[in-house]
């Protein structure tokens, strides 16, 4: 079987592909695990000048595999942490220096949706659709979702989004302005690769620095925000609403939260 994550390079642009499309390239260990691997390629490859990340199949990430687990790490841990150690591989994108263009292939939701968030630029499917439906499965959001997204369309778009849980289409996330570029599915890798190259002709060591000066304005600490995050989930992680909301999910019902 194939890396569920592999690095490559595509001359001066380097590409993380999840490669689980199965599995909609969900959170398990094993993918979780080589995402790990190849964001520590990226970092670490001197000679790349943009990074892609893109999926296999019908979705970017569907986030949490909910067959498997909602934490990570040592059980001896706090919950709180094994929460956030669930979101640490996708948050490694935030240290990689050069400018990361998501190419969303297809649906990203819940943590996917988050790693669409860590990346600076995004190229999206018309067909896709995209958000955090943490609180129709009784949970509190993760991986910084409710820091970075009022950050990028706007407080109250993005409380809409995360109050409701609903996901939004390709065109809709294209006017929030969470999309750079909505396309049709078989053209965003390409969109996304000539955008890159577009980035990857400009002098390397301005546009790190331009990376750098944009998030030291933004003020996006956003790591310390996911561990914060981490706490609420942490807390929702054992409710029995949460017990619901996952069952109604993989039931394909809807679910009847009790508050409790």
């Amino acid at each position: 079987m194939s890396e569920a994550v592999r690095y490559t390079r595509a001359g001066a642009i380097g590409i993380i592909t999840l490669d689980r499309p199965d599995n909609r390239n969900s959170m398990t260990p094993e993918l979780l695990d080589a995402f790990s691997v190849a964001s520590k390629q990226a970092r670490e490859d001197h000679d790349v000048r943009c990074v892609v990340i893109t999926g296999t199949g019908s979705s970017f990430s569907a986030g949490a595999d909910f067959k498997s687990q909602l934490q990570r790490a040592n059980p001896d841990h706090a919950p709180s942490e094994r929460s956030f150690a669930m979101y640490e591989p996708f948050l490694s994108v935030l240290d990689i220096p050069v400018p990361v263009i998501g190419a969303l292939n297809g649906h990203a939701v819940g943590g996917g949706f988050g790693l669409a968030l860590v990346c600076d630029l995004r190229v999206g499917s018309t067909e896709a659709k995209y958000g955090a439906n943490f609180v129709r499965l009784g949970l509190a959001p993760g991986m910084a979702i409710s820091y970075l997204l009022p950050r990028l369309v706007g407080v109250a778009r993005a409380s809409e989004m995360l109050y409701t849980g609903q996901l939004i289409t390709g065109a809709e996330a294209l006017a929030l302005g969470f999309l750079n570029r909505a396309v049709e599915p078989l053209a965003v890798m390409s969109v996304a690769l000539v955008l890159a190259e577009s980035i990857a002709e400009g002098a390397p060591l301005a546009i790190r620095a331009t990376k750098a000066a944009i998030r030291r304005g933004l003020d996006l600490h956003v790591k310390e925000a996911a561990r914060a995050e981490a706490y609420a989930q942490a807390e929702t992680v054992g409710t029995a609403d949460a017990q619901e909301g996952i069952a109604a999910l993989l039931e394909k019902r809807s679910p009847s939260f009790k508050g409790r």
